[in-house]
């Protein structure tokens, strides 16, 4: 496979990226870091391949492939095993850091043991964050590429209403949307951080499933259709008075956007439609208040208290079972840094991509409310999934 951003068209974009895994690295203390979580190898050098990128916190990085991955660039450095990397380093006199960053939260521990080695007397640090908090804020390429995901998302949600049918199941309507989704370039993968995130294209969530709790950190739960997942569609079939709500898949070129939209069948409670109004309320209000600088935790308090104000506070992020937050970074990973939650005492930056998505599960009709993608500006919230989002018979 090539390694895309070598090419030198795209150098400049490379060293956007390495400025910022820098930055971070200088807060961290770290005199380089080895990276080999497939997340951050894509971030790094535009693709997935087996290997690890040695980013010392100067000079140019190197990118040490094993075969079969290959690359035609000044840059690389094929080894047939992660031992050789000291040698070649020394080869190209390069001193020996003090302090490496690993992934230690990406890595299995016997991985991060054996690279580790291969740096005797070195302080081992935590590079995960690191790569994290430099993914959050996004260089114009990687908005481009949202932007695209976005429009993709929305064009494949328009035709959601065609793939229902009166008594199908809400694992009958996922496989439907799945099957538009792939034909449209969905890659059909969702790339999550964190051993509590499993799923596979997205959630179809109807009646109320919408109220069974989840061991997964997603917004809305549901009970899955066997204990091995236990998250998302039932299986049951949906009926008259319940709301189904579709949280799908949004990646079609290794960045995603996330977006939610609710139906209903029949008729359902004034109730559901005021909270799906109110959802709808409380973006309209973060939209203009989310601006750079902002104290992130304020988000969650705008909207708790207008949750509270409409009357809603019961049913808000969840009846059964709450969840303490109501947006999240995206971009490679669909959970991004940061945490929209009441305790985030960071600032808002500029270029930062949130899904935003205040909630609300009603008992025995299900969920209600919406989510889009935005990109932080200067004048506040972008939206990149810009799409109706009135409750909608199905």
């Amino acid at each position: 496979m090539n390694l895309t951003l070598l090419h030198a068209d795209q150098k400049q974009e490379l060293q956007l990226r390495l400025d910022k895994a820098r930055y971070n690295m200088a807060m961290a203390e770290m005199d380089a870091m080895l990276i080999g979580a497939p997340t951050n190898l894509y971030y790094l050098a535009g693709g997935v391949f087996r290997g690890y990128i040695y980013v010392p916190t100067d000079g140019d990085p190197v990118f040490f492939l094993i075969p079969p991955s290959k690359a035609d660039s000044p840059l690389t450095r094929e080894i047939r095993k992660p031992e050789m990397i000291a040698d070649v380093l020394k080869k190209e006199g390069c001193d020996m850091p003090r302090r490496i960053g690993m992934e230690l939260q990406d890595l299995y521990y016997s991985e991060i043991q054996r690279l580790h080695a291969i740096f005797p007397g070195s302080e081992l640090k935590d590079a995960t964050p690191v790569m994290r908090r430099a993914r959050a804020v996004k260089t114009d390429c990687e908005l481009n590429l949202m932007r695209q995901d976005g429009l993709r998302q929305t064009a494949v949600y328009s035709e959601i209403k065609h793939c229902y049918r009166e008594d199908m199941t809400d694992l009958e309507f996922q496989i439907e949307i799945e099957r538009v989704l792939r034909r449209a370039g969905c890659l059909g993968y969702l790339r999550v951080s964190g051993n509590k995130m499993q799923l596979n294209m997205g959630s179809v969530l109807s009646g109320p499933n919408a109220d069974a709790p989840s061991p997964y950190d997603f917004s809305m739960g549901g009970a899955g259709t066997d204990p091995s997942l236990p998250v998302g569609a039932s299986g049951k079939i949906m009926k008259p008075g319940m709301t189904v709500m579709v949280d799908m898949n949004g990646g079609f070129n290794g960045y995603q956007t996330d977006m939610t939209r609710c139906w209903y069948i029949g008729h359902v409670s004034d109730l559901a439609m005021r909270a799906h109004q109110c959802s709808i309320d409380i973006l309209r209000d973060l939209e203009k208040f989310s601006v750079p600088g902002i104290r992130i935790g304020d988000m969650y308090k705008r909207a708790a208290r207008l949750a509270d104000d409409a009357g809603l506070r019961e049913y808000f992020m969840g009846h059964n079972h709450k969840v303490p937050f109501i947006g999240h970074g995206v971009g490679i990973e669909l959970n991004e840094m940061p945490v929209v939650m009441e305790r985030n005492a960071d600032p808002l930056l500029k270029h930062t991509t949130l899904a935003l998505e205040p909630k609300f599960v009603i008992p025995e009709v299900g969920a209600v409310g919406i989510e889009n993608t935005y990109v932080v500006t200067d004048d506040g919230l972008s939206n990149l999934t810009e799409l109706d989002e009135t409750l909608k018979q199905l």
